[in-house]
Order: C-alpha cells, then structure tokens, then sequence
C-alpha cells in the first residue's frame, strides 16, 4: 500500500512522538548493543553508498543557497581566517603543541625575521607574511617573507 502524503505526515509525527516518550529506553539499547549498531551503520553505509552520496550532494547545494550571505559573510570573519590558515598549515604537514599561540605569533610579527623587510597580509607580493617549518620534521621555524621562505629552500 503506498504511503499517500497524509499517510507520511501521520507516520512521522508518530515516530516523533514513540522517539521523545522512549528516549531513555532507546538510549539504553544503543548502549547495550554498541557492536550491533556499529554493524548496522557499517552495513548502511556500505548498501547506500550512491543514495548517500545523492543525499550530501542535494543537502550541500541547498546549504549553499539558503545561506549564500551568512557563508559571505563568515568568510570574512577572523575565526573563518584562522580556522582556514591552520587548516592549510597542517594540510601541508606543520606540526605544533599549540596551534591558537602559534597562530597569535604568525598574525603579530610585522617584519620578516631574516632579511627584517615589513610583511603583508594576503596571497601575492614577495614581501608576503609565510610560515617556515621543516618539510622532513614539519616542525616550525620562521615566519619570513616569501622571497627569504624560497631562498631558504
């Protein structure tokens, strides 16, 4: 029997209701059947790959659109730009204790710390702030300008 629009409405409103009158038994049975539910998600995901896939697609793109201003304007935001430069750090394999006092020192130094030329702030120009690290260690170094980062080689 197909489920009319009604049919679904009722449906959902009563899995909403069972959820919220047995949310401590529910609870209960997750946790007692942890290996199972492992199992069961590991099963799903493995049988609705493409559904799933279908899924985040549908949801990113409706993301994007429902929110185009608040992503804008996040983008711009001093946590957005600290987030995205300590991403990109450890994407390209810097290693550190403590990332916030790292990128507190990155943001605070004004002048290159070998050739002493002042830094800025952005993607182009050879005077541009860079953080120095070992690429064998990934350990941090300097935070130079881009024309004493390539020299150092």
């Amino acid at each position: 029997m197909p489920l009319t629009e009604a049919n679904k409405e009722k449906k959902k409103q009563y899995n909403k209701e069972y959820r919220e009158a047995n949310k401590e038994k529910i609870k209960e049975y997750r946790e007692a059947n942890k290996e199972k539910m492992k199992e069961y998600k590991k099963d799903y995901r493995e049988n609705n790959k493409d559904k799933i896939k279908e899924y985040k697609k549908e949801y990113d793109k409706h993301y994007r659109e429902n929110n185009k201003e608040y992503i804008k304007e996040y983008n711009k935001t001093e946590t957005c730009k600290k987030s995205k430069r300590i991403s990109g750090w450890k994407k390209s394999g810097v290693i550190s204790d403590d990332y916030d006092k790292l990128y507190e020192m990155y943001i605070n130094v004004k002048n290159c710390e070998k050739c002493n030329i002042e830094l800025v702030e952005g993607l182009y120009g050879n005077n541009k702030r860079v953080l120095d690290h070992c690429h064998k260690t990934g350990q941090f170094r300097n935070i130079l300008c881009h024309t004493c980062n390539i020299r150092r080689g």
